[in-house]
């Protein structure tokens, strides 16, 4: 075959034009031009020597402008973060090489003559003072799963200057564990005036039950996920840390986000890339301009694939203690989604990243118009009225304009409703709106305690819910009476 592509008929060789050169047509490295390649990184090869620098560069341009209380852009001085560095640390692979790359980067070293740059330069100095890595405890809730603390704790201790801290998931019902986090001690010790939970249940079976009471094994593996995120934002709080690290990779990022928008979450798509998080109980002025508790969650990795992943792992000899799966059924999106983009990857490595380029260009329509209760994250203004504009129901499940005034849903993003309320192939009734009013919260699920304690006091549900309310109770009276009037408008007699 000729290595041209053209017109055959041309008769001059000013038509034919070189094809492209293909990413197996040399295995010279393309950082070096002089190693032979190892590796092969969507069309690109790399060596070994060159991939570790790689890494790493791609792991601090994705972090270090974001360590500065008020970043000062590319031309930054010292790194001096207001507070301490949490690490979320699962045992799979991901956050195997988060810790890796934290400790080589920002512990192993630090002010050594083997680090490059001048005398001043930040590495030379320890950015973190406090560096502790997480485990997020998920053995009790289901038997299937092995208790995997003692191998996590064993892996974190091989790592000098990190201190281990563990926690389980049932913790987002314990009272004990909320009045330990809990940033405002009047709330936390005080006795809640609206019991939305149980008081004499454990926190487990607060739990179970609560996992019980949700419709679809998509909505299990969503709250799972929710719980897992708060729980390790209200940690990194108590501990005064301003950083929390995630170890989502490219590929676990593209599945996140796909997964996310086809549940409702397109209004927090920002956050999915980075998130700016602060306690509903901190009082938090306008003039305040240092750190007063909030939490920057950061994904420093959202740049480096799994395969990359995978390869230092192989290279450096880590040893991976490996995340469970729970066991929910495979029929979930999370699950369909992730055999989608893993399957993407392989037989299309360029356009995973091109799904996380393309989201992280989109924005929010409006504004928001508070936080969600549960999730904590910024919810669309007026999300009742405009989901009674496009959301089909039945006239038997649909609350009346004055049951929404009182009810849960309105203190909730679109994508929790989602979870709580969309519709089961199971044989089990799904919840509907209705009966996630604030009378009715015991019968029907127990809710975590920073959901029950913002409920009970109002806090970050105020002013600004009070307009949200009455806007999507005059617009939801709006609608039911045009559709009322289209259904009943030809049998009417004019006067």
């Amino acid at each position: 075959m000729s290595e041209f592509c053209g017109n055959p008929a041309a008769e001059t060789g000013e038509a034919l034009m070189p094809t492209k050169p293909k990413f197996d047509r040399t295995r010279t490295c393309v950082k070096c031009k002089t190693n032979s390649g190892n590796l092969v990184i969507r069309h690109s090869v790399y060596c070994r020597d060159c991939f570790t620098p790689l890494i790493t560069t791609k792991f601090r341009q994705a972090l270090e402008p974001h360590i500065n209380h008020v970043s000062t852009g590319p031309r930054r001085g010292a790194l001096k973060p207001s507070g301490g560095l949490l690490v979320a640390f699962s045992g799979g692979m991901g956050s195997s090489v988060l810790l890796d790359l934290v400790h080589r980067i920002y512990c192993a070293n630090v002010g050594s003559d083997e680090l490059k740059g001048g005398r001043e330069h930040p590495r030379r100095s320890r950015v973190w003072k406090r560096i502790h890595v997480c485990y997020v405890k998920t053995s009790d809730v289901f038997p299937e799963i092995n208790d995997q603390t003692a191998q996590i704790r064993e892996a974190v201790a091989r790592y000098e200057g990190c201190e281990f801290i563990p926690v389980r998931v049932q913790d987002a019902f314990d009272r004990s564990w909320w009045e330990r986090v809990s940033g405002d001690a009047a709330s936390s010790s005080a006795e809640i005036p609206v019991d939305l939970n149980d008081g004499d249940s454990e926190p487990i079976a607060a739990l179970k039950a609560h996992l019980r009471a949700l419709p679809t094994p998509t909505a299990t593996q969503s709250t799972l996920s929710t719980l897992t995120r708060l729980l390790l934002l209200y940690t990194a709080h108590s501990i005064g840390a301003s950083h929390l690290v995630l170890g989502t990779s490219l590929t676990s990022l593209s599945i996140s986000l796909i997964s996310s928008i086809s549940q409702g979450g397109g209004f927090v798509v920002p956050q999915a890339i980075q998130e700016e998080w602060i306690s509903p109980f901190v009082k938090r002025t306008p003039e305040t301009t240092s750190w007063s508790g909030e939490v920057r969650l950061i994904r420093p990795l959202r740049e480096v694939s799994l395969k990359e992943c995978t390869a230092w792992v192989w290279w450096h000899q880590l040893s991976v203690v490996g995340k469970q799966r729970v066991p929910i059924s495979e029929r979930t999106i999370g699950s369909l989604t992730k055999d989608f983009i893993i399957g993407l990857e392989r037989d299309y490595p360029s356009t995973v990243s091109t799904i996380t380029k393309t989201v992280g260009k989109l924005a929010p329509k409006g504004k928001s118009g508070m936080r969600c209760v549960l999730c904590e994250l910024p919810t669309q203004q007026s999300v009742q009225g405009w989901k009674a504009r496009t959301s089909i129901h039945s006239f038997a499940d649909a609350p009346s304009p004055a049951d929404v005034a009182t009810s849960l849903p309105i203190y909730l993003c679109y994508s929790c409703q989602t979870t709580l309320t969309s519709k089961s192939s199971r044989s089990t009734t799904s919840l509907n709106s209705g009966s996630l009013s604030t009378t009715s919260a015991p019968d029907a699920m127990d809710l975590p305690t920073w959901a029950a304690a913002r409920l009970a006091f109002g806090v970050g549900i105020g002013e600004e819910q009070s307009a949200t309310t009455s806007t999507s109770t005059n617009e939801t009276r709006e609608s039911r009476q045009s559709l009322i009037k289209s259904l009943v408008g030809e049998f009417l007699l004019d006067h």
